[in-house]
């Protein structure tokens, strides 16, 4: 059976990603990073999205400089300002996490990584583009021994790269994604917040769709 290694955040985009990958008939591992962020919220959705696909995963512990970014730093505002890129950017963070998912994939002997990432509804954030992920590809390809040595491909797939929120949403109700185990919010309370930035892509997505957030709702078509 052929290998995937999904990065998974509990997200839309990379939940989705996930139940694209199996329906592809890859078999897959899940990597969920907990890098000390503002909450664990996202972690436990993860948790949950991967066990409904009866994936493996991992939970990689891993310390990043708070001091670059809103999410690692309750000190810092998560309001959204006049800065191209938003404050919730934290350094690096997707050039780490590919770097664990290639070595995750050469050790374990998958082909593909996938990723949820993609620039059309996102924040800006330069590590979601389509030149990062060509890049880090070609990386790959110096600097791993399975090409190298074999020619043994392995690549970094972003299947979500050029559609907005909404049409992921779409594709993911076909795909028939639990929606409601998944979490956007920046904020980990008990409630999205509607606010941050998350929230309002994740807003707009489900109204461009035409479909009914679980998140918001009680199953009955009635906001909570």
């Amino acid at each position: 059976m052929k290998k995937a290694i999904v990065l998974l955040s509990g997200g839309i985009d990379s939940s989705t990603t996930l139940y694209l990958a199996r329906h592809k008939g890859y078999k897959t591992l899940c990597l969920i990073f907990d890098y000390h962020q503002r909450h664990k919220k996202e972690i436990e959705s993860a948790k949950a999205i991967a066990k409904s696909t009866n994936s493996d995963y991992k939970i990689i512990r891993i310390l990043l400089p708070e001091g670059g970014s809103s999410l690692l730093n309750p000190d810092i505002s998560l309001a959204i300002g006049k800065e191209k890129i938003p404050s919730t950017y934290v350094p690096a963070r997707n050039i780490i996490f590919l770097a664990y998912a290639a070595s995750y994939a050469e050790a374990w002997g998958a082909r593909v990584i996938f990723i949820g990432v993609n620039q059309v509804d996102y924040s800006g954030y330069p590590d979601c583009r389509e030149s990062f992920i060509r890049t880090f590809n070609q990386m790959i390809k110096v600097g791993t021994k399975s090409w190298t040595q074999k020619r043994k491909d392995m690549k970094v797939i972003a299947p979500l790269m050029k559609m907005t929120k909404g049409e992921i949403i779409k594709l993911g109700v076909k795909l028939e994604v639990p929606y409601h185990l998944t979490w956007s919010c920046y904020e980990g309370k008990g409630k999205p917040c509607l606010k941050c930035d998350s929230c309002k892509f994740r807003l707009k997505g489900f109204r461009e769709a035409r479909v009914e957030d679980p998140l918001l709702t009680d199953g009955k078509g009635k906001g909570l």
